[in-house]
């Protein structure tokens, strides 16, 4: 990325310290990055946890990489510190003071033990976002405990609604309580600069990987609470809407979507089911009756391949696809299309493809906006160019 992508970028000019490890924190921190903000990742010595887990790697000897931490660290530099040491610590006060964002995701308290505690931080850089991640919140009687992601699946109540059926809880196939904890962190972060806008100086923004699985119940959560019904799993297809959910064909399973009684309707029509048929004339009936509905339409549907029937549901306006493996989905000309494949020039692994951001803007066809992006950096690559930046003189008052 150049200077002149970060200079025209909507984050363009805004300087994000990660201090996170794993995948939420860092998550947060690669989309202010892929806006054009300024990341600088700082590593312990010995590197974010996810440079060892694999496999996969790539390289040899001094140069393997785990492919786990490129899915999260574009856009950013890095530099070790040790916390431990003053000269380091001393070297991450500078940043706080050159800084807008701080990302930590440590355990309640240690960021506290190293001096560093969020009104530390404020006394450094009173204009200072920091954002705090952790399991299960910073307060409460579980604060304390560790989180990761699968742990929080089960304990958010995600992997009970997840799988094919009530005895087979299922997790996510992938870590979507760090994702989306990162998700909500970058939004709190955006309101936060926001805010300090109008009032010239930051805040902490808190949240967790709990909130983040709590957050996504949707209507499985407005079932317990507003219904009084404790949901269960519907295994691949909706609980509140029939036909929805996964179809086998003769040849490969197929997805159908039918969100409305018109859509029902053209569906039953297009495959050879009677739309008037009293026994699935409602909806509320059709999810009461999905096991037999679910056995009628995979009848009609083994008479033919998948792809006879994705063409007789396009033409009849029915949502519907195939389940593409992963490797599909990067080939896919949509997918390309939307700026999700990007390449970037690694320092020692050289031309690699990566998931791309996910936003674009309108007069700019790039995904984040931006024409070029950094490779996730190798441990301590930038090393000398960031304390180097740290000798120039500080900007806007800071």
């Amino acid at each position: 990325m150049t200077s002149v992508d970060r200079d025209i970028a909507p984050l363009g000019g805004l300087v994000v310290l990660d201090l996170s490890c794993a995948l939420a924190g860092p998550q947060a921190a690669m989309m202010l990055g892929d806006m054009g903000a300024r990341v600088i990742k700082i590593e312990r010595p010995t590197g974010d946890d996810s440079r060892g887990w694999g496999p996969p790697f790539v390289g040899e000897g001094e140069n393997i990489e785990s492919t786990y931490f490129f899915c999260a660290n574009r856009n950013k530099e890095s530099i070790t510190l040790d916390l431990k040491d003053e000269r380091d610590r001393d070297v991450l006060r500078r940043l706080v003071e050159h800084a807008d964002v701080l990302i930590e995701n440590f355990r309640t308290g240690v960021l506290d033990r190293l001096g560093f505690s969020t009104g530390q931080l404020h006394v450094l850089n009173p204009a200072l976002i920091i954002l705090s991640i952790t399991g299960f919140g910073h307060d409460g009687p579980d604060s304390s405990r560790p989180g990761y992601d699968q742990i929080l699946q089960g304990e958010g109540g995600l992997m009970s609604v997840t799988g094919p059926t009530a005895d087979e809880p299922t997790k996510v196939g992938v870590p979507i309580a760090d994702l989306l904890a990162g998700m909500n962190g970058a939004y709190g972060v955006l309101t936060a600069l926001y805010e300090r806008e109008r009032t010239g100086r930051g805040r902490v923004v808190r949240t967790s990987l709990l909130a983040a699985v709590v957050g996504a119940h949707a209507f499985q959560g407005t079932q317990w609470t507003v219904g009084g019904e404790v949901p269960t799993t519907a295994g691949s297809h909706h609980p509140a809407i029939a036909p929805y959910g996964l179809f086998r064909t003769a040849s490969a399973p197929i997805q159908v979507a039918c969100g409305s009684e018109s859509l029902w309707k053209a569906f039953a029509t297009a495959v050879g089911l009677d739309p008037a048929d009293p026994r699935f004339a409602l909806n509320q009936q059709r999810v009461e009756l999905r096991t037999e509905l679910t056995g009628e339409i995979e009848a009609l549907f083994g008479k033919h391949p998948a792809e006879h029937w994705l063409k007789v549901l396009a033409a009849a306006g029915v949502p519907s696809g195939l389940v593409r493996s992963l490797d599909e989905v990067y080939k896919w000309d949509q997918t390309i299309s939307q700026g999700l494949l990007i390449e970037v020039d690694h320092a020692t692994q050289g031309i690699l493809s990566l998931p791309g951001p996910t936003i674009r803007f309108d007069d700019n066809t790039h995904a984040g906006g931006q024409r070029t992006h950094l490779a996730p950096p190798t441990l301590g690559q930038h090393n000398a160019s960031v304390k180097s930046w740290l000798d120039e003189p500080l900007t806007n008052g800071r």
